[in-house]
């Protein structure tokens, strides 16, 4: 499978970036950039033929270097919400910034991975995109290198295949931020309603105010959060539960059911013909609704706002470096980082 590479302009700063394309045999095409280590495009044939670009995205740099909502992005070095914008080490606290109302969210809105430029290897069938952070960026001990591995596979298989390893103890809790709609990333918010999805997960982590984990791991069959029988997006949505308007509909991390640390199916959602299943081999699946989208103009033209694409990232659970109970994210030094995340349509 060849990659096709070429350019899509400069940075700010006048840094080259470019723009990677994989397709395999069945009509199926995905665009990355080492920008971001970013999802740019990710092209996928119906049950009839009819090709649509499912993740939402923007057509040049400069919305890249904005992208405000983390659109394709590959997050790191953690993913998700820290409460109080510390945590401790061996017994040293590391500050991160507040850029959450008195959380830290994604690491750094600036600096986080999903605006450092990547250094891209081309391997069989896919990217490899590689980052090296100093001791001390954005608040996380260690000289860290960090890698995302994007390869594409005639079953219709976007494997990701993250990995990372550091000179101090700190944590590692990549994702990756691509917003799916399945009826094409123009299609908007009554198509993400419409559309089936199923979340192997009986339980979640409780939040309080600011989506912070509680530390409780509550039971969420037959309440709004219940997806463990598919249904529609869009049927409870809208549900008065207390946990359902702390995030004014899906922002909540699902906790896996049976987990052992292997690869398994942890969701499927369906819409126009298109199935996605997603694989991972974390105990943790945040699944985000697109709540609160903005209005603007994006790719091709299209007109994003709320509810126009759904997340499903793969991740240890939030502030899971703060609470004991939670699986920790945390490496020591020189300990390998490795996990693999697999978006298959169907």
């Amino acid at each position: 499978m060849v990659v096709e590479v070429k350019s899509f302009g400069k940075t700010k700063d006048g840094k080259e970036v470019s723009l990677y394309t994989i397709k395999n045999a069945k009509g199926m095409k995905a665009v990355l950039t080492d920008l971001g280590a970013i999802l740019v495009s990710l092209k996928v044939p119906n049950d009839k033929g009819e090709v649509k670009d499912v993740v939402l995205g923007f057509d040049n740099v400069a919305q890249y270097e904005s992208n405000p909502n983390f659109f394709g992005g590959t997050i790191g070095p953690s993913a998700n919400r820290i409460a109080g914008c510390s945590f401790t080490i061996d017994g040293t606290e590391y500050r991160l910034k507040d850029n959450d109302g008195g959380n830290n969210l994604h690491s750094d809105f600036d600096l986080g991975y999903h605006k450092q430029l990547f250094n891209a290897e081309l391997v069989d069938n896919g990217v490899k995109f590689k980052v090296k952070t100093e001791d001390g960026l954005m608040g996380f001990p260690g000289n860290i290198t960090a890698s995302v591995t994007y390869t594409l596979s005639d079953d219709n298989e976007l494997k990701l295949e993250y990995e990372g390893v550091s000179d101090k103890a700190t944590l590692f809790n990549m994702t990756n931020h691509s917003y799916f709609a399945l009826g094409g990333h123009e299609a908007g918010s009554r198509a993400l309603l419409d559309t089936v999805l199923m979340i192997n997960a009986s339980k979640a982590t409780e939040v309080r105010a600011g989506l912070i984990p509680t530390g409780k791991i509550c039971d969420i069959k037959g309440t709004a959060m219940d997806f463990t029988s598919p249904k529609k997006i869009g049927q409870d949505i809208d549900s008065d539960w207390e946990q359902m308007k702390l995030g004014n509909g899906y922002d909540h991390n699902f906790v896996i059911d049976n987990y052992d640390g292997t690869l398994r199916l942890v969701a499927r959602a369906s819409y126009d013909g298109r199935t996605m299943e997603v694989y991972s081999d974390l105990p943790g699946l945040q699944f985000y609704s697109g709540n609160g989208l903005s209005p603007f103009e994006a790719k091709d033209g299209a007109k994003y706002g709320d509810r126009g694409g759904f997340c499903l990232e793969t991740q240890y659970f939030p502030n899971s470096v703060n609470e004991p109970a939670f699986e920790s994210p945390v490496k020591k030094a020189g300990e390998k980082y490795h996990t693999v995340t697999i978006y298959k349509f169907v």
